[in-house]
């Protein structure tokens, strides 16, 4: 009689386990009014080229003619360019150029920054499409595609890049290393990769531009002209739609020092997640002459769609 008594209180308390168990994974497994948001498709590109190695020799030879006059050596050194120091190569690089005649000095600069999205929601292309719209809202442009809702989205956005890589910039901070020259390192992600104006990988400055333009009143008047200090409407910074997925012009006329005057042309464009700076300038020597717009613009957009390219290969 007690042995049919412990089987029956076994049994029981294998049917109440059974019983509870079914309904833990019941609860676990159903969340009524849950849904699943698919993750963004990540960027076409993973990684960026070496930005010294993507301008070929020639075309460097013409946008910096007075290396030409050089010795063979001197070329050499030139024609490498000066890489932007940078402590994520996937995310950020960049290099410039620079020669001299006696009758202008001129510098060249390229940079790459591939934007990654932290939010599942928005994709690479998304997020780079913003930052792209907030560089040309910045330089006074607007196209078709900067909507009002872009710019907010974007405002958004860049909040939660922002502490992303916050977050990153700590841990990056720990292995950042010297540059050849035994120079320390300074952590781009710091900067707000939306901010047009961040001079972590800014472009080459004049030699002479300690005075500010804006300082001695002087910013060129109409920033373009044909050459022979007419402005020619059709060199007026713009949107341009034959580059990338999406591309802008910008062109400045400004007075170095109290003296000589210099124009930067400025070129940016995005194709998928990658967004691509050229800024290609001159000082001539002599203060009466003014830089040459159309030519510096012509020269800039080649180069621009050499680089279109070589990220479609």
């Amino acid at each position: 009689m007690a042995f049919a008594t412990g089987t029956a209180l076994l049994a029981a308390l294998v049917v109440g386990c059974s019983a509870d168990s079914g309904t833990s994974g019941s609860a676990a497994d159903s969340k009524p009014g849950e849904e699943t948001v698919a993750a963004a498709a990540p960027g076409k590109y993973r990684t960026l080229p070496e930005a010294c190695r993507a301008v070929e020799t020639s075309t460097l030879k013409d946008l910096l003619p007075g290396a030409g006059e050089l010795t063979e050596e001197q070329q050499q050194k030139v024609y490498e360019g000066t890489a932007s120091v940078t402590y994520d190569t996937d995310r950020r690089v960049g290099c410039s150029w620079k020669s001299e005649d006696p009758s202008s000095s001129r510098t060249l600069f390229i940079g790459f920054e591939r934007v990654v999205s932290y939010d599942p929601a928005v994709s690479d292309d998304d997020r780079a499409g913003e930052v792209y719209t907030k560089q040309e809202t910045a330089a006074g442009l607007s196209s078709p595609s900067a909507t009002p809702d872009a710019a907010k989205s974007t405002e958004n956005t860049a909040d939660k890049e922002q502490e992303a890589e916050k977050d990153t910039g700590k841990d990056a901070g720990k292995d950042t290393g010297k540059d050849k020259d035994g120079k320390k390192q300074t952590s781009a992600a710091s900067d707000d990769a939306s901010d047009p104006t961040s001079h972590a990988l800014s472009g080459p400055t004049p030699e002479d531009d300690s005075t500010d333009a804006a300082t001695d009143g002087n910013t060129g008047g109409e920033n373009t002209d044909d050459g022979s200090g007419t402005p020619d409407e059709s060199l007026q910074p713009r949107v341009l739609d034959d580059l990338g997925d999406s591309a802008f012009l910008d062109d400045l006329l400004t007075r170095a020092g109290s003296t000589a005057q210099h124009r930067t042309v400025k070129v940016v464009f995005r194709t998928s997640n990658v967004i691509v700076t050229v800024e290609y300038a001159e000082q001539p020597t002599v203060s009466t002459v003014v830089p040459d717009s159309k030519e510096l613009q012509e020269k800039a957009q080649a180069l621009a769609r050499k680089l279109v390219e070589k990220f479609s290969e």
